[in-house]
């Protein structure tokens, strides 16, 4: 054996033992004629030290050590001396005395120092990951991240799911963000997408006969990218035949609740709360809400027609809303502050912010004196504000008024410190819309995916072609504000799946050309059945404590998709691409030109 011990193993049990050990010199001290160094591996620290009078030829070559050496020594436990006990690391009364020592391989001066409270830019981090990866912090993460795989394969194993591969090269689908596209060099000008998700496939799995699958799959986005996303990103998915949403439900929340009793030692409370989509908007101004604050929105609409304020009343009449946040503490925002949130709340489509100072005889703004006191005073009472509140309203479109005070919801929740970090709250969001309307398409599309069953009460809508009306049977399930995952009761009976394509407008030719592998099998006894997918790096960084999914991912891509360790993407040769019959015709100059 290379070593006999890692170097976290070494207690004052194993006193005057001869060990080996291996690890990276971590940092290196010399005190007069002795030299102490840390080695390092993944599990720790262990002090040796190099006494020449205990071997004078591993002292010369102690010298010729630098930070980063990656080393082998021989050497025999002993005691630290009186005083010099390090009560920090669990190796720390212990240090090994080396009597010989090999050199496996030099070592540059890294671009920075290898431990956890290095502040270094994530710039420089990427390009050298193989480096930021041997700090303790970022081993821990992959052990998490291990421990969270292992559980959940664990678990889903005792309940009789099975693991099944489906395919990287496959055929390019509607799934909602755009493919990434691989040429087929045998078919040229023909092209494999790389899966958004393995939806269709686990669908098929069903049709034959798997009954409980899940996968550990690889997933790839061709999206805008930001904190928590990347171009590809690893997905727990699952799907169950002869089950309703509670049974997909019940496993989910055990999952959870034991996958958080694993990784944190924290006791989460079964079933989640579930929140139809419309309360959801309506209470939060948001499909995935924060619920760990009680902070509301209020539909004032009926409450402020007829009001005599042109804006509310142009608004009101032409159907839409009038909604209000009541935002607690905020009666003294100077008018700067105020045109600030004003601008915020613009990014979402508002056209405007009225805002009331609560006062302790009432509400006061400049615009007070279009509102009769009746409806002041309900406008106070409704949404529960106090003196020295500020009462905030948007008049707009039904979704802009509540997404846009959702988003104040937030900011304010933010700026209050009113999310308490040690908190978890599961939330279901469930009965979501079937179909939503592409305002610039002109055209109905799903608000999930195309294979999402409704609800059976309405089914009289669909086939009135009252699509607004539909519910669908999906679900998200939201964390804390996050939505970590997702999924739906399927459609399985093939003339209603086809009815769908007919709502989106799908040609025959086109669903034949897109889904007709999938309309196909359905003509062979299809099971009733549904699924789930949860976003694994997502979830592994509430157990790290990051903010960032890169923290997550051992090789991840900048927020531009670029990775600064491989320098990819890059550019493919002449050859490559004329055996692909591919023809660049435009091209990004690089740093250099």
């Amino acid at each position: 054996m290379l070593r006999t011990h890692n170097c976290a193993e070494l207690r004052k049990e194993d006193l005057t033992k001869k060990v080996r050990l291996c690890g990276w010199v971590s940092t290196r001290r010399d005190h007069g004629e002795i030299i102490f160094m840390d080695i390092r591996d993944k599990y720790g620290i262990t002090q040796i030290v190099f006494d020449p009078e205990k071997n004078k030829e591993a002292h010369e070559k102690a010298h010729e050590l630098r930070t980063e050496y990656c080393v082998r020594i021989f050497g025999q436990v002993a005691m630290r001396p009186e005083g010099t006990v390090n009560e920090k690391i669990p190796t720390g009364e212990v240090e090994v005395d080396v009597r010989e020592i090999e050199v496996f391989s030099g070592s540059l001066t890294p671009p920075f120092e290898i431990k956890d409270s290095e502040n270094v830019s994530e710039e420089v981090r990427l390009k050298y990951r193989y480096l930021d990866l041997r700090r303790p912090d970022m081993q821990k993460k992959l052990q998490i991240k291990h421990d969270a795989f292992k559980f959940i394969y664990d678990f889903l194993d005792r309940e009789e799911f099975i693991s099944v591969e489906t395919p990287i090269l496959t055929k390019s689908t509607p799934e909602g963000a755009r493919d990434y596209l691989v040429p087929c060099r045998e078919r040229p000008g023909s092209f494999y997408a790389l899966p958004q998700s393995p939806q269709i496939f686990k669908q098929l799995l069903m049709v034959a006969g798997t009954e409980k699958y899940f996968q550990l799959a690889r997933c790839f986005r061709d999206e805008d990218l930001r904190a928590d996303r990347q171009p590809e990103f690893t997905q727990l998915d699952m799907e169950m035949s002869f089950i309703d949403q509670e049974d997909i439900f019940d496993v989910c929340e055990r999952l959870f609740q034991g996958l958080f009793k694993k990784l944190m030692g924290r006791d989460i409370e079964i079933p989640f709360p579930r929140i139809d989509y419309d309360e959801a908007m309506g209470r939060y101004g948001s499909d995935k809400p924060d619920t760990r604050f009680d902070l509301f929105l209020h539909d004032l609409t009926e409450d402020a027609r007829d009001c005599g304020f042109k804006v509310f009343d142009s608004v009101i009449s032409s159907g839409g809303t009038v909604a209000a946040i009541s935002a607690p503490g905020y009666k003294d925002l100077s008018r700067k502050e105020i045109d600030i949130l004003t601008a915020f709340v613009g990014e979402y489509g508002a056209r405007g912010l009225a805002f009331f100072k609560v006062e302790e005889d009432g509400l006061s703004s400049p615009i007070t004196k279009f509102f009769s006191k009746e409806k002041l005073r309900v406008f106070q009472e409704k949404t529960g504000a106090r003196s020295g509140d500020m009462l905030f309203m948007v008049a707009d479109s039904k979704d802009i008024a509540l997404e846009s005070l959702g988003a104040l919801r937030s900011k304010i929740a933010e700026e209050k410190g009113l999310r308490d970090p040690g908190v978890f709250n599961f939330t279901w969001i469930v009965n979501f819309p079937l179909f939503k309307f592409n305002k610039e398409e002109k055209r109905w599309v799903s608000e999930h995916h195309p294979f999402t069953s409704f609800k059976a009460e309405d089914k009289e809508y669909l086939e009135k072609n009252e699509l607004e009306k539909v519910r669908s049977q999906s679900y998200d399930l939201v964390l804390n504000g996050s939505e970590i995952g997702s999924g739906s009761i399927r459609i399985h009976e093939r003339d209603i799946q086809q009815k769908i394509f007919d709502c989106l407008g799908l040609s025959k030719e086109e669903c034949e050309a897109k889904f007709g592998f999938l309309l196909n099998a359905f003509r062979y006894g299809p099971p009733p059945h549904g699924g789930v997918a949860f976003g694994l790096d997502r979830i592994i960084t509430l157990f790290t404590g990051d903010p960032s999914i890169r923290e997550v991912i051992p090789f991840p891509k900048t927020q531009k998709g670029v990775c600064p360790l491989t320098d990819a993407p890059s550019e493919a040769d002449e050859k490559q691409l004329a055996e692909l019959g591919i023809k660049v015709t435009t091209r990004i100059k690089s740093k250099k030109e």
